[in-house]
C-alpha cells in the first residue's frame, strides 16, 4: 500500500516538472502587439508610428491601378501610305516607216515616286509602242532583264531575240533614239547597255556600243 502511494506521489511530482517546463503563458497585451504587427506589415515594429505613419502617406501618395490619376502606355504608331504614282509627259524617239529619219512623239508615263528607276523603265517601255502607224518603235522586241539607276547612271541589261535584229542604219537609229529618250532626264548623266548581262562591242553587229555612253559620245 505504501509503495503504491509512494509511486503515485512520484508521478504526480513527475507531472507538476514536465508542465512547468512548457511554452510561457503569453499574457493578453503579447497577444495584442502580435497582432497588431501582423496587420501592419512592418516586420515587427509594432506600435511604431514614425513608420506606421509613412507607410500610410506613400500608400496614399500613389494613385491605384486603374485610377484617374494613372496614365496609359504609350504606343508607337506608323504611318503606312501607298507609293505615290506620278505621271510625265516625255518625248520618244522612233524612226519614220521608211527607216530615214529619227522622229520624236510625246508620250505620258506613269511611274511610282518612291522608286526613281521606275521612271526609266515606263521611258524605256514607251520606246517599245507607238500609236502613230508611222513611227516605228525600234526597241519593241527587246526585252528587258532588269533597269537599275544609281549615281546617275542607268544600267539596263536587256536581252536580244533574232527578230529584234536590225541592219546598220536602224541599229545606229536604235542608239540614238535609246540615248535622246533618256537624256531628256537632267539627273542622268550616263547608260550601260549590257546584254544577257555583257558588255558586248555591239548592239547589232554594225555599231561600236560606248560604255557607258555619255551625252557627248553618243
Amino acid at each position: 500500500m505504501n509503495t503504491k502511494l509512494a509511486c503515485a506521489g512520484l508521478s504526480v511530482l513527475l507531472l507538476m516538472v514536465l508542465s512547468g517546463c512548457g511554452d510561457k503563458p503569453v499574457t493578453a497585451s503579447e497577444g495584442a502587439q502580435n497582432s497588431s504587427a501582423a496587420v501592419s506589415g512592418t516586420g515587427g515594429n509594432a506600435g511604431g508610428s514614425e513608420n506606421s505613419g509613412n507607410s500610410g502617406s506613400e500608400a496614399a501618395s500613389q494613385p491605384a491601378a486603374g485610377g484617374k490619376d494613372s496614365k496609359p502606355e504609350a504606343t508607337a504608331t506608323v504611318d503606312v501610305t501607298a507609293d505615290e504614282q506620278k505621271e510625265e509627259t516625255i518625248d520618244v524617239y522612233y524612226t519614220d516607216d521608211q527607216l530615214m529619219n529619227l522622229v520624236s512623239s510625246k508620250a505620258t508615263i506613269t511611274y511610282t515616286g518612291s522608286k526613281a528607276s521606275s521612271k526609266y523603265t515606263a521611258a524605256f517601255q514607251a520606246l517599245q509602242t507607238s500609236k502613230n502607224a508611222g513611227f516605228v518603235p525600234l526597241w519593241s522586241k527587246m526585252e528587258l532583264k532588269s533597269l537599275k539607276f544609281e549615281n546617275g547612271q542607268v544600267v539596263l541589261d536587256i536581252h536580244k531575240p533574232t527578230e529584234a535584229q536590225l541592219g546598220a542604219g536602224g541599229e545606229s537609229f536604235a542608239i540614238s533614239a535609246l540615248a535622246k529618250t533618256l537624256f531628256q532626264f537632267e539627273e542622268v548623266q550616263s547608260i550601260e547597255v549590257l546584254v544577257d548581262g555583257e558588255k558586248v562591242e555591239s548592239l547589232m553587229g554594225h555599231v561600236d556600243l560606248e560604255h557607258p555612253m555619255t551625252r557627248d559620245n553618243s
